[in-house]
């Protein structure tokens, strides 16, 4: 996820989180994954809320960029997800911040 695409794609899972109503505190798109730090409502699982970002994003992103079209999928099933609780959302937010300068 480059360029345009990287760009369209952090507009759209914003676009998505202000929908549903989720606050994102950290955001960092790299060339093959997404570091994402968000805060839902707590009767948001976090399959669904994941589930909302990939199938939307997939499928405007494969609309507006042709060439996304030749690959079988845009996002795997797989996910990470922890909670928050044993150290600091800051500590979160500067380790995601922290990838913008990683490959």
């Amino acid at each position: 996820m480059v360029g345009a695409i990287k760009r369209r794609l952090e507009q759209l899972i914003r676009e998505i989180a202000e929908e549903y109503g989720w606050e994102i505190l950290a955001l960092e798109i790299k060339s093959d994954h997404v570091h994402l730090f968000i805060s839902a409502q707590p009767y948001w699982s976090p399959h669904i809320v994941l589930r909302r970002i990939k199938g939307r994003t997939s499928r405007v992103l494969r609309s507006e960029f042709p060439e996304l079209l030749k690959l079988p999928s845009l996002w795997t099933r797989s996910y990470f997800v922890s909670t928050a609780g044993h150290v600091s959302s800051e500590t979160i937010q500067r380790y995601i911040e922290e990838q913008g300068g990683k490959k």
